[in-house]
């Protein structure tokens, strides 16, 4: 039964499974940070903030597409060359933080890597100093790309200690008894113009279930 004061935002999402998350990400992060300070990082930060974004899809949300390890990894480590290369090309901070935002969310769309502290990323290529203007194309790889790394392998023992899919793998949907094919929930999901953070397998799986829970009243 739901705590009266926690009302979840996900649909599924309960009081112990974030208590689960929180834990997760504190031991993610601290791994990352630690990680960090290991590699040879000069004056660059150990550990970058949209780290702790992603700590927070990869943790608390894991079935999402977002957190996946192709997503985690390639979309901040992609973006981050990203917003170094436009940092590059227009050195005028308002022009490029706008478009190193724009040109990361195309690129990670482009390569099935759309994670959203990726844009992150990509900014803080921009705005981020000296330091990070004078490593240049080395700062996607160290500090970000290590970091992302460190966090996924984190993401991946954490769940499997504690039982959870990741990376997530949707399981196939039964067959539907009401005659909806995969074709239908394409095109509602094509006449609503809108995205969600969800599997289509694991939408196809959500829809069999509701059914068959439907069919036993």
């Amino acid at each position: 039964m739901p705590l009266p004061f926690f009302k979840p935002l996900l649909a599924g999402a309960t009081f112990s499974e974030r208590l689960i998350a929180c834990l997760g990400a504190g031991v993610g992060i601290a791994l990352t940070y630690l990680a960090g300070t290991l590699a040879p990082h000069g004056t660059l930060p150990a550990i970058v903030a949209p780290l702790g974004a992603s700590a927070v899809l990869v943790f608390a949300v894991p079935a999402s597409p977002l957190a996946q390890p192709w997503p985690v990894i390639g979309g901040n480590t992609i973006s981050a060359l990203v917003g170094i290369a436009v940092w590059r090309l227009l050195p005028d901070p308002a022009v490029a933080a706008g478009l190193a935002v724009a040109a990361a969310i195309l690129v990670m769309s482009l390569l099935r890597c759309l994670h959203p502290p990726g844009g992150a990323a990509a900014l803080t290529a921009v705005i981020g100093g000296a330091a990070v203007h004078g490593a240049g194309f080395d700062f996607a790889l160290v500090p970000v790309a290590l970091n992302s790394v460190t966090l996924v392998v984190a993401g991946l023992a954490f769940h499997r200690l504690t039982r959870r899919s990741y990376p997530h793998r949707p399981v196939p949907a039964p067959k539907s008894a009401s005659g909806i094919l995969p074709t239908d929930i394409d095109a509602a999901l094509e006449e609503m113009h809108e995205s969600f953070d969800i599997a289509r397998e694991d939408l196809d799986q959500l829809i069999a279930r509701a059914q068959a829970h439907a069919a036993q009243r």
